[in-house]
């Protein structure tokens, strides 16, 4: 069974800086994906950032590229998401996400199977 359980979520404003955590509970000695998704009122959820856990990959969409950053510790199992420069169109539901793949395959948004329930980020103008 698979866990994912985030934290860090809260209120800011225009041009601050949050950061999320979501513990995991997969063999990180296998190739697992490891993301972050969000999904704002009204709209789809959309995978923004992922990581593998065998090698230092990582990848973002274009909306959060150079603002936001992905990291793990496989040590205590975290992964991390630090945001900077927030702007209100990051208003969203954050969860973390897991799929069992090869790190070529973590940006193949539609295939990750576990998710965390979630935190609220809340950017404000």
């Amino acid at each position: 069974q698979v866990r994912l359980v985030e934290s860090g979520g809260g209120s800011v404003e225009t041009g601050g800086s949050l950061a999320l955590s979501c513990g995991f509970s997969v063999d990180t000695y296998s190739n697992w994906c490891l993301a972050w998704f969000r999904q704002a009122p009204g709209k789809e959820r959309e995978g923004i950032a992922a990581a593998s856990t065998r090698n230092t990959y990582t990848t973002y969409a274009q909306a959060v590229k150079g603002r936001f950053t992905i990291s793990q510790f496989n040590a205590n199992n975290t992964l991390y998401l630090i945001m900077n420069s927030l702007k209100p169109e990051d208003t969203a539901m954050y969860y973390c996400a897991a799929m069992r793949s090869h790190w070529s395959d973590c940006a193949a948004w539609p295939r990750y199977t576990f998710w965390g329930q979630g935190t609220q980020v809340t950017v404000s103008s």
